[in-house]
């Protein structure tokens, strides 16, 4: 198949790109670099440096006659979108309504979206909340993210385009950005292996449903089926607090650091957790990497991380700007 994936060159989106390369498929990244790394791009994809907004994506669909969008570019941080609710509308409304009639006007067959269980359902009223669970978020990206639920709808009901929802809860791995994407995985580890103090906002009792990329990429791969079609969580039906977390990371890494903690963030749940009985009896798809596993390996690859930076010499801005003409071919 020809695919785009937008967002590819995040966390997320990179590792499904490398999913589908080695699936076989055809792979079309658009992304527009603001958080996305060159680095996660797997070197069989081609990079068109765009964001989902551009009028010219339309140039992008017409040339390429995509199969699948695989829909993973937004404003992807609860806190930004609480302090700038008009920005995350723009990339999270605005955005995929581009990608939506461009994929309705040049043939795309299906739409594979990135949407949040941690947020859609508010605050729940049952634990672990199914796919049936009221939906009332309480945060503005919550909210864009439920309206491109509405879109993927209308657009079926009145094109015919086809869509899978994933809604993903906190989803943590390698590559993940400690800096822009928000994850209290990232965040921790990337600190204690630093020998600096994480903060604990609030009092670190607020758990969420933490799901590894690798899942993630699988139920991605099965989503992208022809005949796969419906709303599902991507989730582990088990909860852990933010200070579980952070006596986990600080064994893992032997971090010489004691909790500290800071104010609650506006905007953010005091418990989240998500079933995947639906995604289980219906595709087949669960959760198979453990919690004390993934962290090993995030932890692992933070570590590897640190060190090449210590020996690497940064990039000049003329290096960079020549390292992305050339992915973008």
């Amino acid at each position: 198949m020809k695919i785009a994936v937008t967002g590819g060159a995040g966390f997320i989106g990179s590792h499904i790109v490398d999913g589908y390369i080695n699936a076989g498929h055809d792979v079309v990244v658009i992304d527009d670099m603001s958080s996305g790394k060159l680095d996660n791009i797997n070197p069989k994809a081609k990079l068109v440096q765009m964001s989902i907004t551009a009028p010219e994506l339309e140039e992008v669909f017409q040339k390429e006659r995509f199969d699948l969008v695989n829909h993973h570019a937004a404003q992807m941080s609860v806190r930004v979108s609480v302090e700038n609710p008009l920005f995350d509308a723009e990339l999270n409304v605005k955005g995929l309504l581009n990608v939506l009639e461009n994929a309705r006007k040049y043939g795309v067959k299906k739409i594979i979206f990135a949407s949040s269980a941690g947020t859609v359902y508010g605050e729940q009223r049952y634990f672990p909340a199914d796919e049936k669970h009221g939906k009332n978020p309480v945060s503005q990206y919550g909210v864009t993210k439920l309206v491109g639920e509405k879109y993927l709808f209308c657009y079926q009901a009145l094109y015919g385009l086809q869509y899978v929802v994933l809604r993903y809860t906190n989803v943590y791995g390698p590559r993940q950005n400690p800096h822009g994407e928000a994850g209290v995985i990232a965040i921790f580890a990337e600190k204690m292996l630093k020998g600096e103090q994480p903060i604990i906002n609030g009092d670190g009792t607020q758990t969420r449903d933490y799901v590894y990329v690798g899942d993630v990429v699988q139920a991605n791969m099965i989503a992208s089926k022809e005949d796969v079609v419906g709303t599902f969580n991507c989730s582990t039906a088990t909860e852990y607090s933010v200070n579980t977390i952070f006596q986990l990371l600080q064994l893992r890494t032997r971090a010489r650091v004691q909790k500290k903690h800071g104010p609650a963030k506006e905007g953010e749940q005091k418990r989240s957790v998500a079933s995947y009985d639906k995604i289980r009896h219906v595709l087949g798809w669960k959760p198979e990497v453990s919690f004390q596993e993934g962290l090993n390996r995030t932890t692992d690859w933070f570590a590897e991380s640190i060190a090449k930076q210590a020996v690497s010499v940064p990039p000049t801005k003329a290096d960079k700007k020549k390292k992305v003409s050339e992915k973008v071919k």
